[in-house]
């Protein structure tokens, strides 16, 4: 049956119309956040929206970022010396485990990868607890390094899964023709399959950046040394106990949401290749 073309134009209007309205809906908020961080106090108090008279100034991100007591600067700073380890050690780990789950056979294989998909849905507060006593009797609690193997070891779970999907999806004759002509395992692997696998490692780590980026809840129980504190920890403080200076605390709201939206912004593309990822299953 051949679609009327008034049909296809009313269909392409109304999903432009709701796409439109969704788009609008969400990005309100970050509208008015951005409106407040780059205007006067008195200007905002009244409603950002009220746009006369408008100031445009940046003085509300230098006041955040080198604030006297909890410069956002230093939780930047903090902020990328958890997220980037907390990246790089699982993908590197997961992606090994990954590869096994996808290529070879062995005993209880279906269990223990039924087991991982298990972890992923364990909430992180039950696990709080025993991880406090764990890297106090380590010596690592209040400590970058501590965090860092919270952080590495959550994030292992959703990577083996996600990157055993990837691999699965990979053709396997480029393989078995290098293991003939004498490859080692670990040799397919390095040189062969992680070259092809780029788009999915990518996307597996830009996903862990983000999360770990953002997280607030395990950095509030394991760093407690105020100068120790990532950014998402120094952002409550800024609002003060008697004042809130909206200008600086949207500020620096702004900047911390800069480094998650940036990577989203700059690899876009291998999104697509992580959906694909998640919901492909040999």
């Amino acid at each position: 049956m051949k679609v009327p073309p008034r049909y296809k134009i009313k269909s392409y209007l109304l999903s432009n119309l709701i796409a439109w309205t969704v788009a609008v809906i969400w990005l309100l908020p970050f509208i008015g956040v951005f409106m407040a961080s780059i205007r006067p106090y008195k200007e905002i108090v009244s409603g950002w929206w009220h746009i006369h008279p408008l100031t445009i100034t940046l003085e509300n991100y230098m006041k955040a970022f080198y604030h006297p007591m909890f410069p956002i600067s230093t939780g930047l700073k903090n902020s990328l010396i958890v997220a980037i380890p907390s990246t790089v050690i699982p993908i590197l780990t997961a992606s090994l485990a990954a590869y096994a789950f996808s290529r070879y056979s062995f005993p209880i294989k279906n269990y223990l990868f039924a087991f991982i998909v298990f972890l992923m849905a364990l909430p992180q507060q039950m696990t709080v607890v025993p991880l406090y006593f764990l890297l106090r009797d380590l010596k690592l609690l209040n400590t970058f390094t501590g965090i860092i193997l919270v952080h590495s070891a959550w994030g292992l779970a959703w990577i083996i899964f996600f990157m055993r999907n990837y691999f699965s999806m990979l053709p396997r004759d480029i393989e078995e023709a290098a293991k003939i002509d004498g490859a080692t395992d670990f040799q397919v692997f390095y040189k062969i399959v992680l070259p092809i696998a780029i788009p999915g490692i990518v996307s597996a780590a830009i996903l862990q950046f983000t999360w770990v980026w953002s997280d607030f809840f395990l950095a509030l129980v394991f760093l407690q040394d105020p100068s120790k504190y990532v950014a998402t920890q120094r952002l409550p403080l800024l609002r003060g106990q008697y004042f809130v200076d909206w200008g600086i605390l949207t500020a620096a709201s702004i900047m911390v949401m800069a480094v998650p939206l940036l990577v989203y912004a700059i690899f876009q593309k291998y999104y697509i290749a992580g959906m694909v990822g998640w919901s492909t299953e040999k």
